[in-house]
């Protein structure tokens, strides 16, 4: 991230926090961002999957958050957290098939507001990770919007855009599937993991990331600003049937 792209963020938190309303937003904005310059191990992520109803954030909710933090270059499995969210709609059988989470068990879940305020506690001074992170972005801006009055901003880097670096790198196109989680976990000989669930899906996209990481050069500045992150590659975040993610 460039000085004036820090700038631009700065001014941008300090924005949004004057029309915050007082809360975890708001805490979470004043909170000094973490600088993407720095080599990436010295800074902290918090590495973020939703499953959700749709992927469209301004209608589609919340199902589950599941996230973890990368501390000092590691994977620490004791931070991480499921979170299951109370929907307002009804859950349709093509949702229900694709995440299991069935109507017992979404009634079962927090309210939303409850979920928004950890995941902001949780982020204060990190930086979000996600594949695609500009999914998780739209879903959480948007769920600030509905819980404290406004969106939220923030430095973030994105593991699809990581991979679709290498394959540019080496002048190669990507296969249909590649540029998937688990396209890109394969690549780089890490295991297989079961998708759709939120906290598995965090953990392979931490593993992504160290695995990127310790593979190119050391710096934290890679990856996609919050609001400007790049849009995918045409199957690379591609819903299953129903429109479900």
């Amino acid at each position: 991230m460039s000085w004036a792209h820090a700038a631009v963020m700065a001014l941008r938190r300090q924005w949004l926090a004057r029309r915050a309303r007082p809360g975890a937003l708001r805490d979470c904005l004043v909170h000094a961002a973490a600088d993407r310059r720095r080599r990436w191990d010295a800074v902290e992520y918090l590495v973020l999957d939703f499953e959700t109803t749709g992927v469209d954030a301004g209608s589609a909710e919340i199902l589950s958050a599941g996230y973890l933090l990368i501390r000092a270059g590691a994977i620490h499995l004791d931070s991480a957290r499921h979170r299951l969210v109370r929907p307002q709609g009804a859950l349709t059988a093509a949702t229900v098939v694709i995440h299991g989470i069935t109507h017992d068990r979404s009634a079962e879940g927090e309210a939303l507001a409850a979920v928004v305020d950890e995941l902001l506690a949780a982020l204060a001074g990190r930086v979000l990770v996600g594949h695609h992170v500009a999914t998780e972005l739209a879903f959480l801006s948007a769920a600030c919007r509905a819980v404290h009055g406004t969106g939220f901003a923030g430095p973030a880097i994105d593991t699809l855009e990581l991979e679709a670096r290498c394959w540019r790198r080496r002048q190669a196109r990507p296969r249909r599937g590649e540029l998937r989680l688990g396209g890109a976990r394969a690549r780089r000989g890490l295991p297989r993991y079961r998708a759709h669930d939120a906290l598995v899906d965090a953990l392979a996209t931490a593993c992504a990331r160290n695995s990127s990481a310790r593979r190119g050069s050391g710096s934290c500045s890679t990856g996609a600003e919050a609001g400007s992150a790049p849009a995918p590659a045409a199957d690379a975040r591609q819903p299953a049937a129903g429109g479900a993610r």
